[in-house]
């Protein structure tokens, strides 16, 4: 059953990007749970700790384009809507040019405090167990920054209104991640360091073999060229970028950040069954994201259009797709001490309780999600903005919960807390907006 009834090219194109996208995210699935026992496998349970500490804190260079990709994706929605295709090409050209800039000195400042740092008391790591930190450390920075540029190709995808492809490029390089690693493990070569190496090289060869054929082939008529960067276009999409960017920060900031906490509060060996748990619900997560991802540039289209009716019609299905995954989450719930013994066996053990927290925080994003799509897709930003005050709050409520407690479940219910204000808000601006009511803050 299609999940909207319309027969436009808008809603026709959305079910095809949801059906394709649907089988990427299943593939990318099966390579999740994979990866999971074979880097434990590796690396065992105090490194694979480490390592995805580590992977969370690469998190926030990918966020340093300071919203630029966000703001590409909606003025470019916006400028193929009126078929400006000469504008588009302006703006992503500038775009890269601007994440140059960005990234160029980001990574020079890491690499020298890398240097420089205590590396091993930053993340709490005893030096005879990972004798090779700072060298992984300096390794993933290096690749994981030659990928910033080229991680503007997905961003012109989902402008176009075809995340899908969008969603290949990314599973294409976690499938050859995981090939690299069993093929590491089967040499005899799974050392820590090369396991960092063989998760942050590959994604970038896919970009880089996706460059040409997408402003070659597919879109050559939004090829970028250095002619044609223009700085009036770059603050076009830094206006509307700088927004985005504060809230991807608020959001890297509490759900980044917390295997970072987790690891110094508590030990980087907990960090594992909270990921294990993490990654279990991203299932869930994942269904959600690849139904609602086209939404968001469909939503741009259909707002500059006008197009009221058909938002409303959409609002009533993503009703239905929250109350559906919600029931799924308590499934999950309840028969995740079976899919973790078939999963992982006795590598690792997960409390129940971190389970359950990590349903709670799944479904609360969900919730929050279905609405902030629309939002981002109207650029209705500032109200969002205002709301990352009580993500802000997390670090330090998070830490003192931790010192009062000593038990990560009450770690993980200020998680839950912080972000439970954003889901109210959400829905109340939605349905202004909707209904034509919005005024002052509620405004875009």
């Amino acid at each position: 059953m299609k999940l909207f009834n319309g027969n436009d090219i808008r809603s026709n194109r959305i079910y095809k990007n949801v059906a394709f996208s649907f089988l990427l995210k299943a593939i990318a699935t099966i390579i999740l749970f994979v990866m999971v026992p074979l880097t434990l496998v590796c690396l065992g349970n105090y490194q694979n700790g480490v390592w995805l500490t580590i992977s969370s804190l690469l998190v926030w260079i990918d966020q340093m384009d300071i919203g630029l990709g966000n703001g590409l994706r909606n003025k470019l929605s916006i400028s193929m809507a009126h078929q400006h295709t000469e504008e588009a090409r302006k703006m992503i050209s500038s775009c890269m040019a601007m994440l140059t800039c960005i990234i160029v000195p980001l990574a020079i400042l890491l690499l020298i405090l890398i240097q420089v740092t205590d590396v091993y008391a930053l993340f709490n790591v005893d030096p005879e167990r990972i004798p090779a930190l700072r060298n992984a450390l300096q390794a993933a920075v290096i690749f994981v920054c030659m990928t910033f540029n080229f991680k503007i190709i997905g961003n012109v995808y989902m402008g176009m209104q075809i995340p899908a492809v969008s969603n290949l490029i990314i599973v294409t390089g976690q499938g050859l991640s995981l090939i690299a690693t069993w093929i590491l493990l089967k040499m005899g070569q799974a050392t820590f360091l090369n396991v960092v190496i063989a998760n942050t090289a590959v994604p970038l060869l896919i970009y880089i073999i996706a460059y040409p054929i997408t402003f070659y082939k597919v879109f050559p008529a939004l090829r970028p060229s250095l002619s044609l960067i223009n700085l009036r276009s770059a603050l076009s999409l830094g206006s509307l970028g700088v927004r985005f960017f504060w809230l991807q920060i608020a959001g890297v900031i509490q759900m980044m950040t917390a295997n970072i906490l987790i690891s110094n509060l508590f030990s980087p060996e907990i960090v594992t069954p909270y990921q294990i748990a993490t990654r279990y619900f991203s299932i869930v997560l994942a269904a959600f994201t690849v139904i609602c991802m086209p939404f968001w540039n469909a939503t741009t289209d259909a707002f500059e259009r006008n197009d009221i009716p058909w938002i409303r019609m959409v609002d009533k299905r993503m009703s239905l797709v929250v109350m559906i995954l919600g029931l799924c989450i308590v499934l999950m719930v309840a028969i995740s001490p079976l899919i973790y013994n078939l999963w992982i066996g006795n590598k690792c053990e997960v409390p129940f309780g971190i389970t359950l927290m990590v349903a709670f925080y799944t479904f609360i994003i969900i919730a929050s999600s279905r609405y902030s799509y629309f939002l981002n897709g109207i650029g209705a930003l500032r109200l969002q903005m205002y709301m990352t005050v009580t993500v802000i709050a997390f670090i330090p409520l998070a830490w003192l919960a931790s010192r009062m407690t000593h038990d990560i479940n009450y770690f993980l219910a200020v998680m839950c807390l912080c972000i439970a204000p954003s889901w109210i808000v959400n829905r109340i601006q939605f349905y202004k907006i909707l209904n034509g009511k919005a005024t002052g803050i509620w405004k875009k």
